[in-house]
C-alpha cells in the first residue's frame, strides 16, 4: 500500500469538508484528521472493508471541528457537536437526510470504545484509524512504509500536547463524556508515549 493508492474524494461534500478542517482546525488537527482518513482507508484494505469513502472522508475531516472554539458545544460531547457540523454542511451539500445522518453517526460512533464493522463500517474505520493516531492501538496493522509515508506528507506537529489539552478541557466541563473517559484513562501519558511521535 502506498499514498498515491489511496483515492482523495473529490465532490462538493468532500471539497468543503477539507476547506471546513484546514479554515478551523490547527495546522496539527487538520492533518490528523487526513491521517485518520488515510489509516481509515488502510485499515479498510488490511481487513477487506469496502467503506463508502465519501462518507468516510467528510466524516474523518470534521470528526474533531467539536473540539475548535467556533463549534464547541457548552454542553454536549464534542462528538456530537462535530457530527451536527457534518449534518449542515452535508445538507448544504444536498445529501438527502438519511446519508446526513449517518455522518454524524460516524463521527459519533468514533468515540465508542469499539464499534463493530457489521453495525457500522465507516464508523468501525474511523474509530480504529484515531485510535492509531491518538492511542498507537494497532500500529502493526499497517505496513510501517506507509505509515512513515503518511507521517511525512501530513506530519504531527504538536498534536500530543494540543490534542491532551483540549480533551482534558472538554472532560473537566463535561465529565459523563466520552472525552472525560479518555483523560482518566490516562490520556496525557499516552499521547507522550506515542510509537508515532518518534517518526
Amino acid at each position: 500500500m502506498r499514498l498515491a493508492d489511496v483515492p482523495i474524494p473529490t465532490t462538493t461534500a468532500a471539497r468543503a469538508a477539507e476547506e471546513v478542517a484546514t479554515a478551523y482546525c490547527s495546522a496539527a488537527l487538520a492533518n490528523h484528521s487526513v491521517r485518520s482518513y488515510l489509516f481509515a482507508v488502510g485499515f479498510a484494505e488490511a481487513g477487506g472493508l469496502q467503506p463508502d469513502l465519501e462518507l468516510l472522508w467528510v466524516a474523518a475531516l470534521l470528526h474533531d471541528v467539536g473540539l475548535v472554539a467556533a463549534f464547541d458545544n457548552v454542553s454536549r460531547p464534542f462528538e456530537v457537536a462535530g457530527g451536527d457540523v457534518a449534518w449542515v454542511l452535508a445538507a448544504g451539500a444536498g445529501w438527502p437526510a438519511d446519508r446526513r445522518r449517518r455522518a454524524a453517526e460516524v463521527i459519533e460512533r468514533h468515540m465508542w470504545t469499539s464499534v463493530d464493522p457489521a453495525l457500522d463500517v465507516e464508523g468501525h474505520l474511523l474509530e480504529v484509524a484515531t485510535g492509531l493516531d491518538i492511542s498507537g492501538s494497532r500500529t502493526g496493522v499497517l505496513p510501517q512504509a506507509f505509515l512513515h509515508e503518511v507521517l511525512a506528507a501530513h506530519p504531527r506537529l504538536d498534536l500530543g500536547a494540543e490534542f491532551t489539552e483540549r480533551l482534558e478541557d472538554q472532560a473537566a466541563r463535561k465529565p459523563t463524556s466520552a472525552a472525560c473517559r479518555l483523560v482518566s484513562a490516562g490520556l496525557a501519558a499516552r499521547m507522550r508515549a506515542h510509537p508515532l511521535e518518534a517518526d
